[in-house]
């Protein structure tokens, strides 16, 4: 039989939440981590630390030790956005790239064009941004599994990618490079936006007196009931509710409320998505006069309430 290909070793750029994920689920998946970089090497060591009990254990390096880095197969950059463009440039100037080798950066919003110093030292340079909320490295590990992730890049940097995908049971998708940006913040609609939207309701309905913690508690069962109606419907077939039923007097009764009550943005928040949501409940074949009249309530200016 055939000896398997060996897996590429790994040096990962920026330990924070997705950088420790990464390395804790490749580490799992049977790839050699040898250094973890960070702002400070105090942080970077108690990222290393995570995968103890690899033998040798992960160099841990703050990020002005750069120079340090060992010759891996694979460098994945998992900084911040804004540092990406500078650690490319720091890592070009003192290291030299063939065609085997691979740079790998883990935005959602950036294109490998910002990986252009590396491509000019002959690294293979591309993107691979996971689908998926990253709270905390043990969770977003097990997140990293069975996940969807955006790819771009050269043609063998996204194989690379493809082949660490496949290891972590998960799938992948390409979009042009132009397109990252778009891309990107339909992920942040569908997850951060989310999660502030939620934090909305929870305000809503701390003000009806109950604790935050309470109404986290009895809000996430409708959220999560929510998500299991799009695993297996279309948005428009998943909406339900006050929009999808075409209630005119309940609209109307959200709207008095809303204008009365001091949450911030919550009336706004309200009239846009209930529009999004008549968008749907058309789809889904609402009456077109009842769109036309909760259409007119949510554009019509908000009411002062009278003292």
């Amino acid at each position: 039989m055939p000896k398997p290909t060996p897996k590429p070793t790994v040096s990962i750029i920026g330990a924070g939440r997705l950088g420790q994920a990464l390395a804790i689920a490749l580490q799992s998946s049977g790839y050699s981590i040898l250094a973890l970089v960070a702002r400070r090497r105090q942080k970077a060591e108690k990222a290393a630390a995570l995968l103890a009990k690899t033998k040798p254990r992960p160099l841990a390096l703050a990020a002005n030790q750069l120079t340090e880095l060992p010759e891996t197969d694979l460098i994945i950059i998992s900084t911040p956005d804004d540092a990406i463009e500078e650690t490319a440039r720091r890592l070009a100037s003192f290291h030299r790239g063939n065609r085997r080798r691979t740079v790998l950066h883990a935005s959602g919003a950036l294109s490998s064009e910002v990986l252009a110093p590396l491509a000019k030292v002959k690294f293979q340079t591309g993107s691979m941004h996971p689908l998926v909320s990253t709270s905390d490295p043990i969770s977003g590990a097990a997140a990293l599994r069975g996940a969807y992730y955006c790819l771009e890049g050269t043609r063998k940097a996204r194989l690379v990618a493809a082949s660490i995908i496949d290891d972590l049971g998960g799938s992948s998708f390409e979009i042009k490079p132009e397109n990252k940006a778009l891309y990107h913040a339909a992920a942040v609609m569908a997850s951060p936006h989310l999660v502030a939207l939620f934090d909305l309701a929870v305000e809503m309905l701390a003000s009806c007196g109950l604790e935050r913690a309470k109404a986290q508690k009895v809000l996430l069962p409708l959220l999560e009931s929510t998500v299991n109606n799009l695993k297996t419907s279309s948005p428009h077939k998943a909406l339900t509710g006050t929009f999808a039923r075409g209630d005119i007097a309940t609209v109307r009764k959200h709207l008095d409320v809303l204008s009365g009550k001091d949450i911030a943005q919550a009336s706004e928040v309200y009239k846009l998505l209930g529009l999004r949501s008549l968008q749907l409940a058309k789809n889904a074949g609402l009456d077109p006069k009842l769109i036309i009249k909760i259409t007119a309530l949510l554009k019509a200016p908000t009411r002062k309430p009278s003292n």
